[in-house]
């Protein structure tokens, strides 16, 4: 077993120990499982880098090589459901463009998903799709409600911004008090992270400020028009607002901010069926997805060339400061997950989207499945 680490401070290995212990060192012997002793560096640009190149000189990440043999045969056909123009999603492209997927048994094919989370879950769900990836502020309260889908690991940390209006002086959390915050939806995550980051320090989400709606596109308009002071949404439209408005937009927080820095916001949804009937080719997507997730960590422009080829918006310049703006070294499984879940659901009755009786414990564990150990 070899170890790559480029921080090996107790706080750093603390916070990689799931992924170590479960997400990609320890793969289960099946007919999905030989990760090799390395993770695929490809150049899009040109030739494969050598076999290891990205990863040894980057964060610690252990991996063993499987005792059972290499997939053979045809690959498993599996749709996975996506967002194309979220960068956070980056993980499952890059691994379907760096041969991760293959190299794991699976033939993936995406399903740009644009519609209502509800709907999405639905098609997870029913069969239309059998895994998704989505921001877990967007999933957990449909999810409570009942929908056969499992999450079965964290993605990334960080991607959610709150920009304030610098020329009206909103320039920390407390000049937000008596203000107004633009979003594109009542119920997005964004909305939700930074409600909740708002209670946390001393403003009242629902008397202090006032969301209002406007289009996605809008957002930094309704500033413009002095309609709004702040607004909360994504990257890679944030960080894109942030460089375009040549100071006019400061960050107040990102969902990095503070105790959030280990906090996973995207998430891997699996239909609950597939689990069930087929636990290898579960568990075969999950570790495909997580080992893209550590190669979008470790090499940024390439997960920023990837991202770009689908369309993603933003130079592949700015995709590459996004990415490493964010926290691609850090994908929860196990009782980190489920601790994690746990705590978005009662911060979430802070903010009167859960059911204040909810036992938020027992929701993790109900929405959690282990499919790595």
């Amino acid at each position: 077993m070899t170890t790559f680490r480029n921080d090996d401070t107790p706080d750093a290995r603390t916070s990689r120990r799931t992924v170590l212990r479960y997400g990609l060192a320890g793969a289960a012997a099946t007919a999905f499982g030989g990760l090799g002793g390395h993770v695929l560096a490809a150049n899009l640009l040109g030739a494969p880098a050598p076999i290891g190149t990205a990863v040894d000189a980057q964060f610690p990440l252990c991996l063993t090589a499987a005792d059972g043999p290499a997939p053979t045969g045809p690959l498993r056909q599996l749709k996975l459901a996506w967002n194309a123009s979220a960068i956070c999603t980056a993980a499952a492209p890059v691994a379907k463009e760096t041969g991760i997927f293959a190299r794991h048994g699976l033939d993936v094919e995406f399903v740009n998903f644009g519609s209502s989370t509800e709907q999405l879950l639905e098609a997870i769900a029913t069969g239309k799709a059998d895994a998704g990836i989505g921001m877990a502020l967007r999933w957990l309260k449909p999810l409570e409600q009942g929908f056969d889908v499992k999450i079965t690991a964290g993605v990334h940390g960080g991607c959610m911004r709150l920009l304030g209006d610098a020329g009206a002086g909103i320039t920390s959390i407390a000049s937000l008090k008596g203000k107004t915050i633009a979003v594109s939806d009542q119920a997005s995550p964004g909305k939700n992270f930074f409600s909740i980051y708002l209670a946390q320090n001393g403003i009242d989400p629902f008397k202090d400020v006032e969301w209002r709606q406007y289009p996605l596109e809008a957002l930094p308009l309704a500033i413009d028009k002095g309609e709004a002071h702040a607004l909360a949404d994504a990257d890679p439209r944030t960080w894109i607002w942030i460089k375009e408005s040549k100071g006019k937009l400061v960050e107040l927080a990102t969902n990095l901010s503070d105790k959030y820095a280990d906090r996973t916001c995207c998430i891997i949804g699996v239909r609950g069926s597939l689990i069930r009937d087929e636990k290898p080719v579960a568990a075969a997507l999950t570790r495909a997805i997580l080992e893209g997730a550590h190669q979008v960590g470790v090499d940024p422009a390439l997960a920023a060339r990837v991202f770009s080829g689908y369309g993603g918006k933003g130079s592949v310049d700015d995709l590459v400061a996004m990415l490493t703006s964010q926290d691609h070294h850090h994908s929860p499984i196990g009782g980190d997950l489920t601790r994690q879940i746990a705590l978005y659901a009662d911060e979430l009755k802070l903010v009167q989207v859960f059911k204040p009786n909810t036992n938020t414990q027992r929701f993790a564990e109900k929405v959690y499945a282990d499919v790595l150990s």
